[in-house]
């Protein structure tokens, strides 16, 4: 086993390689810039593609042509670089075709700002593109998970035909942590076993077309009918989440990603106090772990979450709930990182409120 001290940036351009990715498009934009960087210098000596398009339209596209043909790529922006590839992720999921796209997120909207952000929620779990069509959606919080969750993302992508998108922030895309990864050899994915690419067959089999313009109402039903049946597939068998101290929480925190860390500490903060607190931390965003959330909660009365954004993930969290519980909202946003000083007095003053 490998281990290594590497940017949360670094470990997941080098986790892409060792699960097989042959192909990297992109666009420098920070805070991500040192994906493409390291991407540059590894993938010439080890047979792979590394090509800096020059827009996030034009790198998104490549994704789009070099996915048809079965081959492992991936992309990767921050924020306003993912928004400009929305068309094309929303032409990817119409055809069918597997990818991986990372997003480290930057304050918003517009330009905004390079500190860290969570304010993409929306974007990445329901509206990254038009039409009627979803993405994975992982969130990791430590720089090891980051880099295992890259095969996993390359992994359901392939089995579902879909991008996968891994939600990271600026604050996890710049931290330095150890990282271990197996020794095995690094080895390109086999596209001549895919029946749906269009990679040459020679007379073998169907001549394959990837594309996602059904001009035939009833046709493109049909197959957007087939794709949420695989959804619900999804839904059913992939939802994660990590529960910490909940068995006896009166009060649950929800929190995703750099944030759950820090709200972590608020929870132990809390407990010292007597306070009965606990930890739920969705790591798929889509499909949101809702059974997970209401096993955490079942003894809580109240639901505190926190973001780095004005509340986005709090709609998920409600809906979950089905607003049984009574739940409520701490975050910061433009950049700014929460404290967990900041987060156990929002907990001391719901317990207080709750105990009156």
């Amino acid at each position: 086993m490998e281990r290594k001290l590497m940017k949360g940036n670094e470990a997941l351009a080098e986790a892409a390689i060792r699960a097989g990715c042959k192909c990297f498009f992109g666009y420098p934009i920070t805070p991500q810039t040192e994906i493409s960087a390291y991407m540059s210098k590894r993938m010439p000596k080890i047979g792979g593609v590394f090509l800096q398009a020059e827009s996030e339209v034009s790198a998104i596209n490549m994704v789009y042509g070099c996915a048809s043909s079965g081959i492992r790529c991936m992309t990767s922006s921050s924020s306003p670089g993912i928004s400009l590839k929305s068309e094309g992720v929303s032409y990817i999921a119409g055809a069918d075709l597997p990818c991986v796209i990372i997003n480290v997120m930057r304050g918003g909207p517009g330009l905004g700002g390079i500190q860290p952000s969570q304010a993409d929620y929306w974007q990445a779990t329901k509206a990254l593109g038009h039409g009627d069509f979803q993405l994975l959606v992982f969130a990791p919080s430590s720089v090891q998970e980051m880099a295992d969750t890259v095969q996993k993302a390359f992994d359901l992508a392939d089995q579902y035909r879909m991008p996968a998108l891994i939600l990271a922030d600026g604050l996890l895309g710049q931290m330095m942590e150890p990282v271990a990864f197996d020794d095995a050899e690094i080895k390109f994915a086999d596209a001549s076993d895919k029946e749906w690419a269009a990679c040459g067959h020679g007379g073998k089999r169907v001549h394959n077309i990837s594309n996602s313009l059904y001009l035939k109402p009833d046709e493109l039903e049909a197959r957007i009918v087939e794709r949420y049946q695989r959804y619900d597939e999804i839904k059913a068998k992939h939802t994660e989440a990590e529960c910490y101290l909940t068995d006896d929480a009166e009060l649950v925190i929800t929190a995703y990603g750099s944030v759950a860390r820090i709200a972590k500490a608020a929870v132990d903060a809390a407990r010292k106090q007597g306070i009965k607190v606990g930890l739920f931390r969705p790591i798929t965003l889509w499909p949101f772990p809702e059974k997970e959330l209401k096993a955490a909660c079942a003894n809580a009365d109240n639901v505190l979450c926190v973001e780095m954004s004005m509340g986005q993930m709090i709609e998920d969290v409600k809906l979950a709930l089905e607003c049984k519980k009574n739940v409520e909202f701490f975050g910061r946003t433009g950049g700014i990182i929460p404290k967990p000083a900041e987060i156990l007095a929002k907990i001391v003053e719901m317990t207080q409120k709750g105990a009156k």
